[in-house]
């Protein structure tokens, strides 16, 4: 198999993988730490559905962890040795482009940060451990960073895949396109930003 067709697979994989396991286990987390606006013990019940699910370390490792650490690493190497030309063209797609790199950086340091203080903490998930974690200021606006970066690759991500997989096909589709995922941006960063702000006002 040729570098170009190696290449090619790897960049097919890497998109799909950052759409289909890690863009819905995204989604669902958010959705899932939402539950917080509704108190502390909506969101511990939803965590404890969440963790009392059939062989749920086999699905996170297979369907969460080995999906997330190609993505991320492969993420990296072609963040790190794209072609960058903003400053020289300045056109909006460039800047989306490297925004993207920018954004899949930032997102995978909080990922690391954030399965770290949580999931490897050592600690039962709670309310109460992701409230003492924000209770840190610094800590709480490098959550919010983390989050905005995160649903922006995504969305963006999202657009491309359109594109790369042929299913926006024209110019009219894909500006279409660009707006519903700019929708779709700020709506989970809302969703988002609001779960973050609702662990800080307390726990039981």
């Amino acid at each position: 198999m040729s570098q170009d067709k190696r290449e090619f697979i790897f960049r097919r994989l890497h998109t799909l993988a950052g759409v289909v396991p890690v863009g819905l286990f995204l989604i669902e987390h958010l959705f899932t730490n939402a539950s917080a606006i509704n108190g502390p013990q909506a969101f511990n019940d939803a965590v404890a559905f969440i963790q009392n699910l059939p062989f749920l370390t086999l699905i996170e490792f297979v369907f969460i962890f080995i999906p997330l650490l190609y993505h991320g690493v492969y993420g990296l190497y072609v963040a790190f040795t794209s072609g960058y030309n903003v400053g020289r063209y300045g056109w909006f797609r460039n800047w989306m482009f490297v925004l993207q790199r920018v954004t899949g950086v930032i997102t995978f340091i909080f990922i690391v940060f954030h399965l770290w203080t949580t999931r490897f903490s050592g600690n039962a998930p709670s309310f109460d451990l992701v409230h003492r974690i924000v209770a840190n200021p610094v800590a709480f606006w490098f959550m919010v960073i983390g989050v905005v970066a995160a649903v922006f690759h995504l969305s963006n991500g999202l657009w491309s895949f359109c594109i790369h997989w042929g299913i926006t096909v024209g110019p009219r589709s894909q500006r279409v396109f660009a707006y519903v995922f700019g929708v779709f941006f700020l709506v989970l960063s809302y969703v988002g930003i609001s779960a973050l702000v609702a662990f800080t006002h307390g726990a039981a």
